[in-house]
């Protein structure tokens, strides 16, 4: 097993001695370990402390930058699909995981896949019921002041 992978597990292992969930994550530049998190769900009132998304946080203020393109993450579980996206959106492209999605499942940590499912139904069959709302003629759009702001990365 890979150094880095290691360390991801070590971490993951060393949360579940703490209370914590069995998730840990390494990022990784040019061969040195930029970042590292744990699941913190048992510690913070945040269900965005997954262990992926707690490295990705800490590499971008360290390094004061929102593109991590050239990272690879190595990460103890497979990502659900929230930490799956942060690192799409920050332009991480190699991504190294131990457990998978089903290990996950097989311990009553399943609600990933179930995730992952049900981005394959339409909008209208999801579990979480989206509506959009036009915005009233009388309102300023965000999106269009934000294109004309220049603003753009």
């Amino acid at each position: 097993m890979d150094q880095f992978m290691k360390r991801a597990v070590q971490l993951a292992v060393d949360n579940v001695g703490e209370g914590g969930r069995p998730f840990g994550a390494v990022l990784v530049k040019d061969g040195n370990i930029i970042a590292e998190g744990v699941n913190e769900l048992h510690k913070q009132y945040d269900i965005s402390g997954h262990a992926e998304l707690i490295a990705v946080r800490k590499a971008q203020e360290k390094l004061q930058t929102h593109d991590l393109s050239g990272f690879t993450m190595y990460a103890s579980g497979e990502p659900c699909p929230m930490c799956f996206t942060s690192m799409v959106y920050s332009g991480i492209e190699d991504v190294y995981y131990s457990a998978s999605l089903e290990d996950a499942a097989e311990i009553g940590l399943g609600i990933s896949q179930k995730l992952y499912n049900d981005l394959k139904n339409p909008p209208e069959n999801r579990m979480l019921v989206m509506k959009q709302m036009p915005l009233e003629q009388t309102q300023e759009d965000p999106m269009k002041l934000w294109k004309e702001s220049n603003q753009h990365e």
